[in-house]
């Protein structure tokens, strides 16, 4: 069992309906409860490179050699830039543990990258490998090396102000603050 003690947590910027290009994305470093360090990288609203820019943000970090663990807000940044979870995975030699709040609603994401968003199938793919988020520790989560019981532990430890864990909720507040000039509400 690892304590998964040094983490990374990644949200991406807010943008407006109509923004088309690149939306900044953040990375918050922790080792326990403390900031570390912060990442900052973009990827293209509705593209497919999130996954290559995690990877090389996580990778050309001076953090690399300490990370153990990655933590996304959501399988998709930037709108529907949808993270190859299992590429991300074997890239980083890193488990993977997605949180968000509440649970998606799969059946309107499926029909959204379906009829909307170019490469939707391919995406969809992706999300569909990995199942629908379980319940844990008062948050919906996906999870790629990480078991059940250790996901727990992670998010009880870090979730220091409601259930969100710490790195996310960092993460969240900064973006918000690159993406409109101030940071805003709950994660």
């Amino acid at each position: 069992m690892s304590s998964h003690s040094h983490v990374v947590g990644f949200d991406d910027a807010p943008f407006p309906r109509a923004h088309r290009g690149d939306v900044p994305i953040v990375g918050a470093v922790f080792a326990d409860v403390r900031l570390e360090g912060v990442l900052v990288g973009r990827v293209r609203r509705d593209g497919a490179n999130a996954t290559r820019e995690l990877a090389r943000l996580v990778v050309t970090s001076k953090f690399a050699r300490q990370l153990q663990l990655v933590l996304l807000q959501g399988i998709a940044l930037a709108g529907f830039n949808v993270v190859d979870l299992e590429l991300l995975h074997a890239t980083l030699r890193l488990p993977l543990l997605v949180v968000v709040r509440r649970a998606p609603r799969l059946d309107r994401v499926r029909r959204a990258l379906l009829a909307r968003v170019p490469g939707g199938r391919r995406k969809w793919a992706m999300i569909a490998r990995v199942g629908p988020p379980e319940p844990l520790a008062g948050v919906f989560v996906q999870r790629v090396g990480l078991s059940a019981p250790d996901a727990e532990r992670v998010i009880r430890r870090l979730a220091r102000h409601g259930h969100v864990p710490e790195p996310l909720r960092t993460a969240h507040l900064i973006a918000g603050a690159l993406g409109t000039g101030q940071s805003r509400g709950r994660v």
